[in-house]
């Protein structure tokens, strides 16, 4: 069957709608290639093995008579371990939640069910969705390169799309979370709008900051994901009110004539060359393509980001109350470092950093005023090693520079999406991220494969 595993998920679904490959026979290769890498990528928390062989069995059934619910009709997909499931465990990465069964699934879930997917288990996380892996979970190997980050927190989502042992993930972004494992396993992955994507039956970090969105090994198949998951939600009031184009479909368009803004400054300033040149590489290759390239002015968001951390620990602490701190000894220290800022922050430094929030997100809408799109870096840097990853945390500036391609857009809710970009020279990925107007996903959608249709960089694999 060849590399059934790195198929897109386009050709997948096509070999399946026509019944040359049966959903069942997909599902027990991917699970044999689980068995085999996961303990050494260490991609899973719980593999649903049962489970998916009986939905694969249901989807063969449909196919075989000829129903078909759309592209992700016996795929196999995977979910971060903080979705609800009620047919397994949904740990949200922390030892006291180890063995917690919900009653319900997630509506994001759901709809994935919905839609004849079939969910091949959930994926490692760190804890609490934060920084830090719990001791009780073995941290994600970077399938490039096992001394270099896989990247945070859902970095068992970003390894196992990246190893083919998933077509795609379900996943969360609060300040990086979609992009930095998207960056750093050279997947793409779509951080949507806040709200685009309910998030009833999902852990919550940070109610204001959390996103809900995919990851898959292309743009296109991550529009096939997002189309099946978006939408209002009567379970979650704070999902947009909006009908959902057909995102998939959006991917046809191209991007002749979309008026891309790049702030030459912005990318440019402790930023490593490399990641600069990448940038500027993608710059030509969509001004290739027929896009208008313009120059912008990105609003500063040093401000806005350093009220993030106060924002995020007030919102964790409360999302807490009922387990620290009465549980203190439970947690790892980088989640109970944020719960305890977030429990000594006061009210009016957390206002301040509201209303800093609130005038970055009016800027930033100010500066799209011209343009559809903007181009910027992922990360400031080319995938760090883990000593540099280290490093970082160590400095507040050093980390604020590190999260300033991400989190802006957690804090004022636009939707991005990441895209291979590149490796740099000690072969690890390097990556880019295209930003949207809120509700403009299908225009993220249409770039980013345009982008994919003249390079190639999103088909590069780690391991065989």
């Amino acid at each position: 069957m060849g590399e059934l595993h790195y198929w897109s998920i386009g050709e997948l679904s096509q070999k399946l709608r026509r019944t040359e490959i049966s959903p069942v026979e997909v599902v027990q290769a991917l699970l044999d290639r689980i068995e085999k890498l996961d303990g050494t990528l260490h991609s899973y928390i719980t593999v649903m093995r049962e489970q998916a062989l009986a939905r694969a069995q249901v989807a063969e059934a449909e196919l075989l008579r000829g129903q078909w619910r759309g592209p992700l009709h016996g795929v196999p997909l995977a979910a971060k371990d903080l979705f609800y499931t009620k047919d397994a465990p949904t740990s949200a990465g922390m030892s006291i939640h180890k063995d917690f069964v919900p009653d319900y699934d997630a509506t994001v879930i759901e709809r994935l069910y919905g839609a004849g997917a079939i969910i091949l288990g959930k994926l490692t996380l760190t804890e609490g969705a934060y920084t830090n892996n719990h001791p009780i979970f073995p941290v994600p190997v970077n399938p490039w390169n096992a001394d270099y980050w896989a990247g945070t927190s859902s970095n068992g989502s970003g390894v196992a799309t990246a190893a083919g042992l998933a077509y795609g993930a379900l996943s969360t972004d609060t300040g990086g979370s979609i992009r930095f494992p998207s960056a750093c396993n050279s997947i793409t992955g779509i951080k949507p709008t806040w709200g685009r994507v309910s998030r009833h039956g999902v852990f919550t970090l940070s109610h204001s900051l959390d996103h809900v969105g995919p990851f898959a090994r292309s743009a296109e198949d991550a529009a096939a994901m997002l189309t099946a998951i978006a939408g209002p939600d009567a379970n979650d009031p704070t999902a947009i009110q909006a009908p959902v184009p057909d995102y998939l479909a959006a991917t046809a368009r191209g991007v002749r004539g979309l008026r891309i803004g790049v702030d030459e400054s912005f990318i440019g300033t402790r930023t490593h060359p490399e990641v600069v040149a990448a940038v500027e590489a993608a710059r030509k290759v969509l001004q290739g393509l027929g896009a208008r390239i313009l120059p912008v002015s990105f609003p500063s968001p040093y401000d806005a980001l350093r009220g993030w951390f106060d924002i995020c620990g007030a919102e964790t602490a409360e999302v807490h109350a009922a387990t620290y701190p009465s549980r203190a000894a439970d947690y790892h220290s980088g989640m109970a470092g944020l719960i305890e800022h977030g429990r000594t922050v006061s009210a009016v430094k957390v206002a301040d950093a509201w209303v800093k929030r609130l005038e970055f997100s009016g800027r930033l809408a100010a500066a799209f005023a011209d343009v559809d799109l903007m181009l910027i870096p992922t990360m400031t840097t080319p995938t760090p090693t883990l000593p540099e990853l280290e490093a970082f945390g160590a400095d507040d500036d050093v980390l604020l520079q590190m999260i300033r391609y991400t989190a802006p857009f957690d804090l004022a809710g636009n939707p991005t999406v990441v895209l291979p970009a590149g490796f740099a020279t000690t072969g690890v990925p390097i990556s880019m991220q295209l930003v949207g107007k809120h509700a403009a996903e299908d225009v993220l959608c249409a770039a980013g494969h345009a982008f994919q249709q003249a390079t190639d960089w999103h088909l590069r694999r780690p391991i065989n």
